[in-house]
């Protein structure tokens, strides 16, 4: 409501200025209603969809959408003659105060749900391998949301009545009393053969009963939501996965704005780049800009370009370095290591040192973001579901980035990247360079 009265007050300051006519103002107060009814039409105070996801973020854009075309059919029909102006600041308006308030609202939801507050109670039922990875990818994937109070699995699958430190309340059959007994919210259905058909449908309409919402895991994970879709077959409701978008007019519009926003940033960033340069070679002998061989899309290597943060013989003295793993097997990374420059510490620190990879982008071996390039001794020891990864451009910045950088383990890289190989979309892109900028200034896992 109050993003409504703000847009609205906005639009009308950059069409009238002071001078507001009086009927505006009168649609300036409805303006917040007609907005708020546009929103929950397209499901954007739905519970489930907060505090994750990007799809309370799209009923915001959505909802904009819906505004505009209300207050073109009243123009219309009531004969307002709403100036174009008006129009578009009130759309342009309405978003980005609807964004930001979701964001800060988002946030402290988050961090509430982090001190154990606004969480869901939530029983498991499944096999154990079933439920157990349920809850691992609860727990891993930050779905602080749930609070996992209990588990149900067969009876005499366990030796311990605990999984993974959570209690065994009884068995699938047992799931209305284990909601009882651990005064639940939510009961979550791992791929159990013993809940499936018509007792998974009785079970709903007994919780329906009780105002337990049910969710079911197809057992499909690290998949995001845009690629899952129910289609009912002759009264089957069957799950379908689409394909990754790694082709068609997506990719060339990926391609197009990458190299069009590289462009206008080298333009822009050009006076800090040459700052950059001159610190470097005033402050250590050898090049300012470093060149290194990386595996690229289908396995193709290119030169990358970075600012040099260590001592111009680095390559030379890498050999003195292999205990240098402190985080991770496969990437060489070491946080006090020796042949980084004090300049060189600064850059990496907050990732200058990766701004001249815009050449990159800008010759299409790069995107702006995507999975980390790797280097040719690196790729050669990647497992086959590491190989996945190139499948498309490596980035600047992608979800390693901006879940941790350096401190990851090889695994959590790779999990993150093929995360974002099959689900990719442009907002996801949007969303990993705002969170980019967040990681950067933060300085947190980089070195």
């Amino acid at each position: 409501m109050l993003s409504g009265f703000a847009a609205a007050f906005v639009a009308s300051v950059i069409r009238w200025g002071v001078d507001i006519p009086a009927r505006m103002i009168v649609v300036g107060l409805l303006i917040p209603l007609a907005w708020c009814v546009c929103v929950g039409v397209l499901h954007g105070y739905n519970g489930r969809l907060l505090g994750a996801g990007p799809e309370e973020y799209r009923s915001v854009a959505n909802g904009a959408a819906l505004l505009l075309g209300v207050v073109g059919f009243a123009s219309f029909a009531f004969e307002l003659n709403f100036s174009r102006a008006y129009v578009i600041a009130l759309a342009l308006s309405v978003v980005a105060f609807g964004l930001v308030s979701r964001k800060v609202l988002r946030t402290s939801l988050v961090r509430s749900r982090a001190r154990g507050r606004l969480q869901q109670r939530t029983v498991v039922v499944g096999t154990v391998a079933s439920a157990t990875e349920l809850i691992t990818e609860l727990r891993e994937g930050g779905h602080t949301a749930f609070d996992i109070v209990g588990v149900c699995v067969p009876a005499g699958s366990l030796e311990a009545p605990v999984l993974k430190d959570i209690p065994v309340i009884g068995d699938p059959r047992d799931v209305l009393f284990a909601v009882d007994f651990a005064d639940a919210d939510v009961v979550a259905v791992s791929g159990n053969a013993a809940l499936s058909g018509r007792q998974l449908r009785e079970l709903g309409w007994e919780l329906e009963e009780r105002q337990i919402e049910l969710v079911v895991s197809p057992g499909v994970f690290q998949v995001a939501g845009p690629r899952l879709a129910l289609r009912p077959h002759a009264g089957v409701s069957l799950l379908h996965v689409e394909r990754p978008m790694h082709s068609g007019v997506r990719r060339v519009l990926k391609a197009v704005t990458d190299r069009a926003l590289a462009l206008l940033l080298t333009v822009v960033a050009l006076p800090f780049l040459l700052v950059t340069a001159a610190a470097i070679r005033a402050t250590s002998p050898g090049p300012a800009l470093f060149t290194q061989e990386r595996v690229g899309e289908r396995g193709q290597c290119f030169k990358i370009y970075k600012f040099r943060t260590m001592v111009a013989d680095a390559e030379a003295r890498k050999a003195e370095m292999t205990t240098g793993h402190q985080v991770n097997d496969v990437l060489f990374k070491d946080k006090a290591d020796p042949r980084i420059t004090r300049v060189g510490a600064v850059l990496r620190r907050f990732s200058i040192d990766e701004l001249p990879q815009l050449i990159n982008v800008m010759r299409g071996e790069m995107s702006l973001v995507g999975p980390r390039p790797g280097l040719p001794e690196e790729v050669a020891q990647y497992k086959p579901d590491a190989l996945r990864r190139l499948r498309v451009r490596p980035g600047m910045t992608g979800m390693w980035q901006v879940s941790g950088r350096a401190s990851l383990d090889w695994e959590q890289t790779v999990r993150l990247d093929l995360w974002y190989v099959d689900n990719w979309t442009p907002l996801v892109d949007l969303q990993i360079l705002f969170r980019t900028a967040k990681a950067v200034f933060g300085g947190s896992g980089a070195y």
